[in-house]
């Protein structure tokens, strides 16, 4: 059973600390571009979520600021801040002088900003979904540019070699995809370069099986447990998952405050603490997901839209 082994895994993944937090993109809803007030604003709200211990970690999709082309994301010095922590994130589908405007962001903001900033950096990651969106799966889907895993391996190659020396060079490489990409036998390659695997599982998007909000809990830990099958022990993250509260009927998955508030008990809060955890999302950010919602709380306030108590 899929709740069994989620169960024996986490007893032994809370031998040592698990970072909590959200996903934040660079820009709003709205497509406007978020700055440093911005960050600060939502880390403090993450910290005092209501009906929470507080989530103090971050993780990030780029390493520039919105508007600009390659300076540092004004998250880095929120994150200093607000004391929290970042899990670096790196744009790795815009073709290689984008890849290389990324590293610059990262590694100026590392020497701009010294250990304040290092610090707090429990990984970093090289890409987000890339694999899906250049599988079979992706193009059918029409989920946009990615990078083969060739490429990622070259991009993890490459920014190995430029933080050597630096206060970079210790961090933790992954990459962040879908269970469904990792298990391809193309992209074992990725696998053996990183250091450690992003999972991202969305049970309500999975229509081609039974996905009601009741077999969504058996779903995310059977996709988990399919990313572990090809990890070769490697730590497997949680980087995004979430259930949306406004949107269409996706299969047999509905959105609704209800629903999300049972995704949260029944997959958040057996994961908070046991992995390292990141939830889609404290406020709504994706310009393409105009229907659907899964913020926690609007942008407004941080009023949750339902009990987050665990």
């Amino acid at each position: 059973m899929w709740t069994k082994a989620a169960s024996l895994l986490a007893l032994v993944s809370t031998a040592i600390a698990q970072s909590k937090g959200f996903n934040y993109g660079s820009t709003n809803a709205d497509g406007s571009c978020r700055g440093y007030n911005d960050f600060v604003r939502f880390f403090n709200e993450a910290k005092s979520l209501p009906g929470t211990s507080g989530f103090t970690a971050a993780r990030l999709y780029t390493s520039i600021q919105c508007g600009t082309t390659a300076d540092p994301i004004e998250a880095y010095r929120a994150a200093i801040d607000t004391d929290t922590s970042i899990l670096v994130g790196l744009w790795a589908s815009a073709g290689r002088d984008v890849y290389q405007n990324e590293l610059s962001a990262l590694i100026r903001g590392a020497n701009e900003l010294g250990t304040a900033f290092t610090d707090r950096i429990i990984g970093i990651s090289v890409g987000s979904e890339d694999l899906y969106r250049s599988s079979p799966q992706g193009v059918a889907n029409n989920a946009g540019v990615g990078a083969t895993g060739a490429e990622i391996e070259g991009y993890i190659g490459w920014m190995r070699d430029w933080i050597k020396g630096t206060l970079l060079e210790s961090k933790p490489i992954g990459h962040v995809d879908t269970w469904t990409a990792w298990v391809l036998p193309e992209n074992r390659g990725v696998i053996n370069t990183v250091n450690w695997l992003g999972h991202n599982s969305f049970p309500y998007f999975e229509t081609t099986k039974p996905n009601a909000i009741e077999q969504a809990a058996e779903n995310f830990w059977s996709a988990v447990g399919q990313t572990e099958s090809v990890s070769g022990g490697k730590q497997v993250w949680v980087t995004e998952t979430g259930w949306p509260h406004v949107g269409p009927v996706s299969g047999s998955a509905v959105a609704s405050l209800d629903n999300a508030k049972r995704y949260w008990d029944e997959v958040g809060c057996s994961l908070f603490g046991t992995r390292n955890t990141f939830w889609y999302t404290l406020k709504d950010a994706n310009t393409a997901q105009t229907d659907l919602s899964f913020a926690v709380t609007p942008l407004e306030n941080n009023t949750p839209y339902f009990d987050l108590t665990c």
